[in-house]
């Protein structure tokens, strides 16, 4: 019995051994599987291949172009002023889309104090026209007055010259004293140089006559010129179109006082229109006149050419006018949306890919390239160059067949790799 005890403290104590041993060797396992995970490096993120643009690294030719939203305008535009301070008394016609003649009425003006002074200039025609009237007549009359003293004194001088011819013969047969011959040839004379004088009287007179009635007729030119004048801008309180086209504004309304040269309503030509682009300053840089250019209506598309170029950019952007040079489609109207595309030029033989979310012309940029397998992809940074709507020439950083990821991607520009579902 003296044997069994020290048999089982042996026994106990060999438990205890092995148990502290296999807790032991429980924690240091337990410590280097701790250390091996905090030494392992994140797990590369995943994203669906589907919900990414992928496009593959070519070389060869690229063509440079930019792209702008617009609208159609018409190339001219026919403003139409008031002349004179006045009211609107009727508005015939709104803007719409039927096409209306030059000579179409779209508004009626009044101005009292212009048709009365109209009024006044018609009637001071007509006094002149009397007067010019009544000048010719008197003048006629003062001419025939003459004529006829003339005629009288002639008819005295031929019955003095008879007296004279007989008084002298009479004298030569001494029928007839010296003196009375003498006398009647004084009359004669008399009456003759009388005659010359009322000769001269005449030819006067007609210089005299022209001179008045073309003094008279200049005050008459004067008032016609005058009332042509107040005719015309009485005319012109009638508001007519001014070309064949289509009413595009009518910036009154019915009793508005108007000053002069308020513009009243603008008249465009619908056959006759331009591309309006907007196009983002960034883009700018190699736009020029002269430029070929194609317009998307929607409903067809028409070759053009760049004609101008706003000098100032507005709210990011610089307007581009550009000339159709084709027919214009079915429907073509101005203030139409298109859009357009002008060709920069025309690179032979380049590296180029599609044209990223963040890339711009000449940037340094960061790109997700996929791995041979197509399962995962990594950040590489890319040198780009010269740029398209959409293409972008690579300089550097990717080689042809390389494929990358164009889809925004910054929230994981932080990582190098990703992994591709």
């Amino acid at each position: 019995m003296s044997m069994d005890v020290p048999r089982g403290k042996e026994v106990a104590r060999k438990r205890l051994i092995r148990r502290v041993v296999l807790i032991s060797l429980g924690l240091i396992v337990i410590g280097g599987a701790t250390f091996a995970v905090t030494r392992l490096k994140p797990a590369a993120p995943s994203v669906e291949r589907s919900g990414v643009w992928i496009d593959t690294v070519k070389r060869g030719p690229m063509e440079r172009q930019v792209h702008g939203l617009g609208r159609l305008t018409p190339e001219a535009v026919y403003f139409i002023p008031a002349v004179v301070d006045s009211r609107v008394l009727q508005i015939v016609r709104r803007p719409g889309l039927d096409t209306i003649k030059a000579n179409d009425v779209i508004m009626v003006l009044s101005n009292p104090d212009m048709e009365l002074e109209a009024e006044n200039a018609a009637w001071q025609v007509k006094q002149d026209e009397a007067t010019l009237a009544n000048l010719k007549v008197k003048l006629e009359s003062e001419k025939l007055d003459q004529r006829a003293s003339l005629a009288e004194l002639e008819s005295q001088y031929t019955q003095a010259k008879l007296t004279a011819d007989r008084d002298l013969e009479l004298t030569r047969l001494n029928l007839k004293s010296d003196l009375e011959s003498k006398l009647s040839v004084d009359k004669a004379n008399e009456l003759e140089k009388r005659v010359a004088l009322q000769k001269q009287r005449l030819s006067i007179a007609d210089d005299s006559i022209k001179a008045q009635i073309d003094a008279e007729q200049v005050a008459l030119e004067r008032s016609r010129a005058a009332y042509q004048l107040k005719k015309k801008q009485v005319d012109q309180l009638t508001i007519r179109a001014g070309i064949d086209g289509v009413l595009q504004e009518v910036d009154v309304e019915v009793g508005e006082r108007v000053p002069a040269g308020k513009i009243l309503a603008k008249v465009a030509d619908p056959k006759k229109l331009k591309a309006e682009l907007k196009i983002a300053e960034t883009q700018m840089k190699d736009v020029r006149v002269g430029l070929d250019a194609s317009i998307d209506t929607r409903n067809g598309i028409i070759p053009g050419r760049v004609i101008r170029i706003d000098p100032a950019a507005q709210n990011g952007t610089v307007t581009v006018d550009v000339a159709l040079l084709g027919s214009l489609p079915e429907g073509a109207r101005p203030e139409l949306s298109v859009d357009g595309t002008i060709e920069i030029e025309r690179l032979p033989d380049v590296v180029y890919v599609g044209r990223p979310v963040s890339g711009e012309q000449d940037a340094t940029i960061g790109l997700f390239k996929l791995d041979p397998d197509g399962k995962g992809a990594e950040h590489v940074t890319v040198k780009l160059g010269r740029a398209s709507v959409n293409t972008i020439e690579v300089k550097d950083g990717l080689k042809v067949g390389d494929q990358v990821i164009l889809s925004d991607m910054s929230q994981w520009d932080s990582q190098p790799r990703i992994r591709l579902n």
